[in-house]
């Protein structure tokens, strides 16, 4: 899995490539785990490149969630495909965290 992060109007941008699973995980855990430390409030996870997501994945969306409200934060989800959009709806993740259509309409709401 590839991982790209950049900061667009204060809002950190997480992208993801690839498959996010038992394999993967451990990266954006680390990544998402290094911003909440560096005190990064608003992130936003650009999933428009991610192929599959499992439970590890979501596991580690979850904790993620739970670091950055805790930071008076937030994370919010943009550019699901239809697979993973799938996985978020089956699993009930889609009342847990905002999802955006478009980088655009997530960082007008993330201001």
């Amino acid at each position: 899995m590839e991982i790209r992060t950049e900061v667009v109007n204060a809002v950190t941008i997480v992208s993801l490539k690839g498959r996010l699973d038992i394999n993967t995980h451990g990266q954006l855990e680390t990544e998402l785990n290094g911003l909440a430390g560096k005190g990064v409030s608003k992130v936003l996870v650009d999933a428009g490149g991610l192929e599959y997501i499992s439970s590890a994945g979501l596991r580690v969306l979850l904790a993620s969630a739970k670091q950055f409200r805790k930071l008076q934060g937030a994370i919010g989800l943009t550019s699901l495909t239809p697979t993973v959009k799938q996985v978020f709806e089956i699993s009930g993740f889609t009342s847990i965290f905002p999802i955006y259509a478009s980088r655009e309409e997530a960082l007008g709401a993330m201001k």
